[in-house]
C-alpha cells in the first residue's frame, strides 16, 4: 500500500543509487515488467482513493519506463469501466523493453493512443508519465509543450515517480516541469521530491516500495536521511537534582544599532529551549529592552571586544551573528569569539563577515546560511546553490569543517563526515524576519546541554519547522518570536524532561 508523506521511509536516495537498486531487484528475480506492473497498480490505487468519483482518465505518455507505467495504468483504469485514451507525447516505435511490452499490452486490451499535439483538449485526471528520473539537461521539445499543456489545464494531474521535469537529485525544476497535485513514487525515495523546488511541484507524495525485498534496500547506500520523529536525536531526561550548572551557558554575541531584536530574538530561544544560563552581549542602548523582555538572561553593554573577555571565559556555547552587523564593532567581537575555544553557532553576520575573509571559522562550529549566505561563502551565486543544494551543503561542510544548516524548502543538515540530513516539514507563513534568529539560539541551547554538532542542528531544524508548521495553520502574519513556547511544547513531546 502506498505511504502518505508523513509515514515515508527514512533514506533518501540519488536517481542513481535508485537504478542500481532496480537493478538488484531485477537480478535476484523480479523482473521489471513485473515491477511495473506493481507500480501501476500503486498509482492507480493511489489514483481512485485521491479523486474517488473521477471516471476519465488522459495519459500523456513519453519514451521510457515511465511511458510503461502511464500505459500500464491506462489498462488498469479502462478494465475499471473509465474513459481513457493516451496521448503518445514520444512516437510509440521508439518504446524498448518492458515499456514496449507495456504498450503493446494496452493495445490488446482496447486502449485509445493518440499522437498528442497542443491542440488536443486534455480531460479527466491527467497522468503525468513523460519523463523519469533519468532527466539531466533541461527539458526539450516536445515534452516542454506537453508539461505546460498540462500546467495550464486546470484538472487534477498525478505525477509516476516523480513531476516531470523535476530533477531527482536537486529538487530544481530542470526549466519548465510538471505541477502535480499527487506524486506516486516508487522503490526509493528521491531527495529531489524533498528540497529546491519540489515543495511547488510535487503535491501529496505516496510511496510504494514495489514489495521490494527489505534485506536489498538495506544494503543499499543512501545520499541522506529524512528526519522524522522516530530517529531523532534525544536530548536525556533530566535528574531530579538537576541544577542550571549542568545544561550550559550559552552566549549570545550581537545586536548592533538598529538590530537589537535579532540577538533578542536568540536569546529567548536559547533560553527556553533549555539552556542553563543565557548571557547576551550587545550594544548598551539595548539592555533596558532586553532586560524588560527576558530578565532571566545575563545582559552586558558591550563597546569593545575587551569586554567579551569575562564572558567568553563564563561561557560553554557561543552564538553569534544574529543582529551584529558589519562594521568595526561587529568585526571586533567576531574576532574575539573566533578566539575562543568553545563550540558555537554562526548566523547571519557572522557568516557575512566570514565570505569577506575578516575573520577565520574555528573548527566543529555549526554554521546556519540561507541561499544567499551560502552562495557567499562559497563564491558562486545563489542560482547555483538552489541548482544542487545537497551539492552546495556539502562543500560548506568541507570547506569549513564545519556542520551546515543550508536553510530553506527541504533544509539540509550536513556533516563533515559526509553525512546529509533532511528537514522538509514547514509553512509558507514562514516567509518572516526573525526566524533564523530563533534557529541559531535553538541550536546554541542544544549544544550546551551536551548534544554534538550535528545531532543538535539535525533537532533544531526538526523543532524550528514543525512548530513554524503547527503555528502556521493560523495563516499569514507569523512571528518569529511566536515559535518559541511551540518549540519548547514539542521538544518536551520528544524528549520529556521527566523520565
Amino acid at each position: 500500500m502506498p505511504q502518505t508523506k508523513h509515514h515515508l521511509p527514512d533514506a533518501l536516495y540519488s536517481a542513481a543509487q535508485v537504478r542500481a537498486l532496480d537493478a538488484r531487484l531485477i537480478a535476484t528475480g523480479t523482473t521489471g515488467f513485473e515491477l511495473m506492473h506493481r507500480a501501476a497498480r500503486a498509482t492507480w490505487r493511489a489514483l481512485v482513493r485521491h479523486w474517488p468519483t473521477a471516471s476519465e482518465l488522459s495519459v500523456l505518455a513519453g519514451h521510457g519506463n515511465n511511458a510503461g507505467d502511464g500505459y500500464r495504468v491506462a489498462v488498469l483504469a479502462l478494465r475499471a469501466g473509465w474513459q481513457v485514451r493516451v496521448l503518445a507525447v514520444a512516437e510509440p516505435s521508439r518504446l524498448q523493453g518492458d515499456a514496449a511490452l507495456a504498450y503493446a499490452e494496452s493495445l490488446a486490451a482496447g486502449v485509445v493512443v493518440e499522437v498528442w499535439s497542443p491542440s488536443i483538449e486534455l480531460r479527466g485526471v491527467v497522468l503525468d508519465a513523460l519523463l523519469g528520473t533519468g532527466l539531466s539537461g533541461d527539458v526539450r521539445e516536445p515534452y516542454g509543450a506537453a508539461i505546460e499543456a498540462i500546467n495550464a489545464s486546470g484538472l487534477p494531474v498525478v505525477s509516476v515517480d516523480i513531476p516531470s521535469g523535476l530533477c531527482a537529485d536537486t529538487g530544481r525544476v530542470l526549466g519548465v516541469a510538471v505541477r502535480a497535485d499527487l506524486t506516486v513514487t516508487y522503490i526509493g525515495l528521491k531527495l529531489g521530491l524533498f528540497t529546491g523546488d519540489a515543495a511547488d511541484q510535487v503535491g501529496e507524495l505516496q510511496f510504494s516500495d514495489l514489495q521490494a525485498d527489505p534485506q536489498i534496500v538495506a544494503e543499499s547506500a543512501v545520499s541522506a536521511q529524512r528526519l522524522n520523529p522516530g530517529n531523532l536525536p534525544r536530548l536525556a531526561a533530566r535528574a531530579p537534582s538537576a541544577h542550571k550548572g549542568r545544561f550550559g551557558h550559552v552566549l549570545l554575541i550581537g545586536g548592533d544599532r538598529g538590530f537589537g531584536g535579532a540577538i533578542l530574538l536568540g536569546a529567548e530561544s536559547a533560553l527556553r529551549s533549555g539552556a542553563g544560563m543565557v548571557s547576551l552581549a550587545t550594544r548598551s542602548e539595548h539592555v533596558p529592552a532586553a532586560l524588560a523582555r527576558v530578565p532571566e538572561v545575563m545582559v552586558l553593554g558591550t563597546h569593545s571586544a575587551n569586554q567579551l573577555m569575562a564572558p567568553l571565559e563564563q561561557a560553554s556555547v557561543i552564538v553569534v551573528g544574529p543582529g551584529l552587523g558589519k562594521a568595526a564593532w561587529g568585526r571586533s567581537l567576531l574576532s574575539a569569539a573566533a578566539n575562543a575555544s568553545l563550540p558555537q553557532v554562526w548566523d547571519a553576520d557572522a557568516l557575512n563577515l566570514l565570505s569577506q575573509g575578516d575573520v577565520r571559522l574555528p573548527k566543529g562550529c555549526v554554521i546556519t546560511p540561507h541561499p544567499g549566505e551560502a552562495a557567499r561563502l562559497l563564491g558562486i551565486s545563489t542560482a547555483e546553490v538552489q541548482a544542487d543544494r545537497p551539492a552546495a551543503a556539502h562543500a560548506l561542510s568541507k570547506k569549513y569543517t564545519a556542520t551546515v544548516i543550508l536553510k530553506g524548502a527541504g533544509s539540509l543538515i550536513a556533516s563533515p563526515d559526509g553525512r546529509l540530513a533532511l528537514c522538509h516539514q514547514g509553512h509558507p507563513a514562514m516567509a518572516t524576519a526573525g526566524l533564523g534568529d530563533v534557529l541559531a539560539g535553538l541550536v546554541g541551547a542544544l549544544l550546551a546541554q551536551g548534544m554534538n554538532a550535528f545531532d543538535a542542528a539535525c533537532l533544531a531544524v526538526w523543532l524550528h519547522a514543525n512548530a513554524g508548521e503547527r503555528e502556521g495553520k493560523s495563516g499569514r502574519g507569523l512571528a518569529a518570536s511566536d515559535l518559541i513556547p511551540t518549540i519548547r511544547q514539542l521538544l518536551e513531546e520528544q524528549a520529556p524532561c521527566l523520565k
